[in-house]
C-alpha cells in the first residue's frame, strides 16, 4: 500500500534512537479531517473542545486557521503512521497573552496525540513524540521558549509536560472567545513553560543515558 504522505514535505523531521522517525507536516485540512475528526471526538480528547464536532466542522475550523499567519495547525507523523496533532500559535495574538508577560521568542503550542498504534503502548510514545515537537518549535523556528496552557483538571497533559522539563508557571483563566469563526469558552488553565536551554540539556543528557 501506497503511503498517502510520502510526497508532502515536512517541516520537521528527526530520528529518535529506539523509537523511529517522526515528521511534522504541515495539516491539510481537508485531507487530514478524517484522522483530526476520529481523535477529536474520543473521550480522552474533551479538553481539546471538539467532541461532537462533525468532520465537516472540524474541516472548516482548519481551514479558518489555514488563513491565520498567527496560528498553525501540524500533522505528527510516526514512521509514516498519523500520530497526533501539533498547533502552534504567537502568543501575542493569542488569550493566552493576556495572562502572562509574554517574552520576544515565545511560541505557544497546543498537542493532542493519537493512541499508541494496533500493537497498545508503546515505551515512551508520549516523551518521544513530545520531543520531536519542542525541537521543532524551539530549533525549527528559532524560538526561545514554549508556554503551553493545559486544562488544570487535564492532570496527565499537565504531568506530561513537567516531566518533559517544562517549569509550571501559575494558574490562570483564560477568557472567552466569541468571534464569528471561534468560540472558546473561558478555561481555567495550568501555564508552564520550557526554554531553549533547557530542551538542549536534558535532550544530551538523553541521549547519554540511553532510551528508557
Amino acid at each position: 500500500m501506497s503511503d498517502p504522505y510520502a510526497t508532502r514535505a515536512a517541516v520537521h523531521e528527526q530520528v529518535i534512537d529506539g523509537f523511529g522517525t517522526v515528521r511534522v507536516l504541515p495539516l491539510d485540512p481537508h485531507a487530514d479531517a478524517g484522522v483530526v475528526h476520529d481523535w477529536v471526538s474520543e473521550e480522552r480528547a474533551v479538553f481539546w473542545g471538539m467532541t461532537g464536532l462533525t468532520r465537516d466542522q472540524v474541516a472548516e475550523i482548519y481551514t479558518h486557521m489555514d488563513s491565520l499567519d498567527t496560528h498553525h495547525a501540524f500533522l505528527l507523523l510516526k514512521d509514516g503512521a498519523p500520530a497526533g496533532l501539533l498547533q502552534t500559535y504567537e502568543p501575542e495574538a493569542d488569550r493566552v497573552g493576556e495572562t502572562y508577560a509574554v517574552r520576544p521568542g515565545d511560541i505557544g503550542i497546543h498537542l493532542l496525540l493519537a493512541p499508541a498504534g494496533p500493537g497498545g503502548a508503546c515505551t515512551g510514545w508520549s516523551s518521544h513524540l513530545l520531543t520531536a515537537v519542542t525541537s521543532y518549535a524551539l530549533r525549527g523556528t528559532g524560538r526561545h521558549r514554549i508556554v503551553v496552557d493545559p486544562d488544570v483538571r487535564n492532570e496527565k497533559a499537565v504531568a506530561r509536560f513537567l516531566r518533559q522539563g517544562f517549569e509550571a508557571g501559575g494558574t490562570v483563566v483564560l477568557p472567552e472567545v466569541d468571534l464569528p469563526d471561534v468560540h472558546l469558552p473561558e478555561k481555567r488553565a495550568q501555564l508552564a513553560f520550557l526554554t531553549r536551554e533547557v530542551a538542549c540539556r536534558d535532550d544530551g543528557d538523553a541521549r547519554r543515558a540511553g532510551p528508557a
